[in-house]
């Protein structure tokens, strides 16, 4: 992601990454056991940060190594350490705030990157990490202010300008978001992420002629991504290939099972074509991911009640019901699928109604009896 390239550059500055070793033309090398990257340069602190303990710089440096590498504890268990010998220093509280926003702490990040303005840490990297923390709370105002500050310290800053693009899609200013992303595309042109958002927003805005042009770019430079398969397919569905684009979408799960809007559209197609099974698969990982799907709630309950599988369907219903306060076809449905889970001894809708004895038709009352005298005996 743009994010993590930015920081990758950040990193190498702060850690003082140096260029690989040359190769060497004598020796054969099996490709498979050769180690790299920054977990591994972290490891190899270790022995230094033994023999020098109160080495905050190694402490430092291997920090920003264990973030590059996606071990957040581990570099926020060395900026702690760090900042128990040397609790004035601005970078270790900017590393502090990096490896809070790596764990999702956004609170604590911005509580860090405060501490490191107070410490004199200067720079754009830090209304930049300040700003996208805000982002990621949903305060874009503040976002917004922060990146502002970003770009006036550093005016061709492309993640400023993608991120102030997703503040203003997030506040549905379309158009302001798809002319500041255009402007971070022109200067990273070949960020895989940037096309996606673009395709993206672009669809959403029912452009879908443009939004294939940045999928397929971005396809280009990034061939493993299903972000941009989804892209890439749902502008064929706006277009009228639904065929071409469900291809895209299974394309797009096999690269990432996060990308639930591919399941939820899967779903789609499977209910039109009132295949239950399929329905029920899809829609319930997309609503894992988003509950609010439109629709996606109710396809499932209803594949499922066709699939008899009622105490699931149920379960559906009622969550329906709890969305829904008032429905009176929601609560319905809740209570026959209720009713048809219970045994057949308990259930309201099987039980037979009793006959009662049909009313005695009223008698007419008896003629009366005309006593006959008695015959003499002769």
């Amino acid at each position: 992601m743009l994010i993590s390239r930015h920081f990758l550059w950040l990193l190498c500055l702060l850690a003082g990454c140096q260029a690989a070793p040359a190769e060497r033309a004598d020796t054969l090398i099996d490709l498979a056991t050769v180690q790299s990257g920054p977990r591994v340069q972290a490891d190899e602190l270790n022995g230094a940060i033994q023999r020098e303990p109160r080495n905050t710089a190694l402490l430092a440096r291997r920090a920003s190594l264990r973030l590059a590498a996606g071990q957040p504890r581990a570099a926020l268990a060395d900026v702690v350490r760090a900042l128990g010998i040397d609790d004035a220093d601005g970078n270790l509280y900017f590393l502090q705030a990096r490896a809070y926003r790596a764990l999702g702490q956004l609170d604590e990040a911005l509580s860090a990157a405060r501490q490191a303005a107070g410490h004199g840490f200067g720079g754009p990297e830090l209304p930049l990490l300040v700003g996208e923390t805000h982002l990621a709370a949903r305060n874009y105002p503040a976002a917004l202010d922060n990146l502002d500050r970003t770009l006036r310290l550093d005016p061709d800053q492309p993640a400023a300008l993608f991120y102030k693009g997703l503040a203003y899609a997030a506040s549905n200013d379309t158009s302001t978001a798809v002319q500041y992303l255009q402007d971070a595309l022109a200067r990273d042109p070949r960020e895989p992420e940037i096309l996606h958002q673009l395709a993206f927003l672009l669809n959403a805005w029912r452009i879908p002629a443009d939004a294939a042009r940045y999928a397929a770019q971005g396809m280009k430079l990034d061939t493993a991504s299903g972000q941009l398969r989804y892209d890439y397919g749902r502008q064929l569905e706006l277009q009228g290939h639904p065929d071409s684009a469900l291809w895209y979408y299974r394309r797009a799960l096999v690269l990432d099972t996060t990308v639930y809007r591919a399941d939820y559209r899967l779903g789609l197609a499977a209910a039109k074509t009132r295949q239950p099974a399929a329905v029920v698969a899809h829609m319930a990982r997309a609503l894992r991911r988003n509950p609010r799907l439109p629709q996606a709630r109710v396809l499932l309950a209803e594949a499922l009640e066709v699939q008899n599988r009622l105490p699931e369907a149920l379960a559906q219903y009622r969550l329906l019901v709890a969305e829904n306060p008032g429905n009176q076809h929601w609560t319905f449905k809740a209570w026959k699928m209720g009713d048809a889970t219970l045994p057949d001894s308990l259930r309201r809708s099987a039980r037979r109604a009793v006959r009662r004895p049909a009313r005695p038709m009223a008698l007419e009352p008896l003629a009366p009896v005309n006593v006959l005298n008695p015959v003499p005996a002769q």
